[in-house]
């Protein structure tokens, strides 16, 4: 396998663009908007330049991973002659659906179809397809050059080969495969988000302020980054539409989202990308000031 499309210029589509790239495949960047695209590629050469001053690549390096990139805004132009289309859309269900719908018309027949969800059923999406033994799961960790884990989901068909198939190419990308099964969240989200949920109702209920609940978890349980500048970071719309995933699939009250939550979320707060949500990332992208809603 060498030729590969990436559907999505967004956060984690560049990042899915970029490991593929530097691991010397031939990656088909797809989005609809040019500007998305533009905006995608200046990401990549953007953190590629950071890890040549970190002497971690050469500028050659840079240049080929650069130069394994071409960009799209035609579906049909952009999946032409890959082996592996990996979806990086929005997380929306009806979305993602259209867009395998589309992808299974098509692509050709042995094209094995991923999706980066981090929460929507494989076997949902596959079923819109006619090829449900070649959709499978590849859930990539944000910054995904960075990180190492990727969930690979396998739904209710997929076939074995494939899964083999999946699994040995996230090794060769120089990541840690993790096989997991079908249900709502997989394993990450499924610990991740309720923890985040109550760190949000922790601050809901005045237990504790934003810099207090943060620091209790670093310190405390040895996190890297505290649960809500994690929410932060991911995005609070990401976080309420993993929840929702969840809490429809388990009709489970201990995973129904926070109203505060969802009201952040309706008002446009979403965290780092909208420059404010549990802190105000206006003046910088670090944690360094809390949102002016939550001092006290």
């Amino acid at each position: 396998m060498k030729n590969v499309a990436v559907i999505g210029a967004g956060t984690m589509g560049n990042g899915i663009a970029h490991t593929f790239a530097q691991s010397g495949f031939k990656v088909q960047l797809i989005d609809i908007s040019q500007a998305s695209l533009d905006k995608g590629l200046a990401t990549i050469s953007k953190n590629l330049d950071r890890m040549v001053a970190k002497e971690k690549i050469t500028e050659e390096d840079k240049q080929a991973t650069l130069g394994n990139i071409s960009t799209f805004t035609d579906m049909a132009q952009g999946i032409s002659g890959v082996e592996l289309v990996v979806e990086a859309a929005t997380e929306n269900v009806d979305l993602k659906l259209k867009i395998f719908k589309e992808l299974d018309e098509l692509c050709d027949e042995a094209t094995i179809l991923a999706t980066n969800t981090s929460s929507i059923s494989i076997t949902q999406i596959a079923a819109v397809t006619n090829r449900p033994e070649k959709v499978i799961g590849m859930h990539f960790m944000n910054p995904v050059p960075i990180m190492k884990l990727v969930e690979i989901i396998r739904g209710y068909s997929t076939s074995d080969d494939v899964t083999t198939t999946i699994m040995e190419l996230s090794s060769t990308l120089g990541k840690i495969p993790t096989e997991v099964n079908d249900y709502p969240g997989f394993v990450a989200n499924r610990i991740l988000m309720p923890m985040i949920n109550e760190s949000i109702e922790t601050l809901y209920n005045g237990v504790a302020g934003v810099q207090v609940i943060d620091t209790v978890m670093k310190l405390g349980m040895a996190h890297p980054m505290g649960p809500l500048q994690l929410a932060d970071f991911i995005g609070l719309d990401v976080c309420l539409s993993i929840l929702n995933v969840m809490y429809d699939g388990f009709k489970n009250p201990k995973y129904a989202p926070c109203p505060l939550l969802v009201n952040m979320v309706r008002a446009g707060k979403l965290g780092v990308k909208s420059s404010e949500g549990f802190y105000d990332y206006s003046e910088s992208r670090k944690a360094e000031k809390v949102s002016k809603q939550f001092k006290s």
